[in-house]
């Protein structure tokens, strides 16, 4: 975020920051560089929560599991399973029967969070993955 965004939240006494976080965040084979970076990325949303709250900035964290998205690409070449295996088998361990999310199901939560409605949400993690993560 630049000093001059922050500044003019600060000046406005009003502000609304969601990062992009990933169920990654809790270790991923083969992952260990993106994993720390979206860990790391929660940490920070979390202490810009505590540093700009006086100032009437909220910042909160979205993290996404198994939604259709180009992303997925880039699993092809991961483990030793074809993509349509892997994404089946992640879609098994999803409790909500259409298995895969849709990038509209971030959005919403997104929307939200950036709403005058989430004024009391701030510091939050929040979890948009069909079910718990295990």
């Amino acid at each position: 975020m630049s000093r001059a965004c922050q500044k003019h939240m600060v000046d406005q006494r009003f502000g609304r920051i969601v990062s992009m976080s990933s169920s990654s965040a809790l270790g991923n084979r083969g992952q260990a560089n993106y994993s720390a970076a979206k860990a790391g990325l929660q940490g920070f949303t979390k202490t810009l929560a505590i540093e700009l709250g006086q100032f009437g900035i909220t910042a909160n964290a979205v993290r996404a599991r198994l939604h259709r998205y180009r992303h997925d690409r880039r699993l092809r070449g991961a483990g030793r399973r074809g993509l349509r295996d892997f994404k089946n088998a992640a879609a098994a361990r999803i409790s909500r029967p259409q298995g895969w999310g849709a990038p509209a199901d971030v959005a919403h939560v997104v929307s939200f969070l950036v709403s005058e409605g989430a004024g009391f949400v701030s510091g939050q993690v929040i979890y948009v993955a069909g079910g718990p993560l295990c």
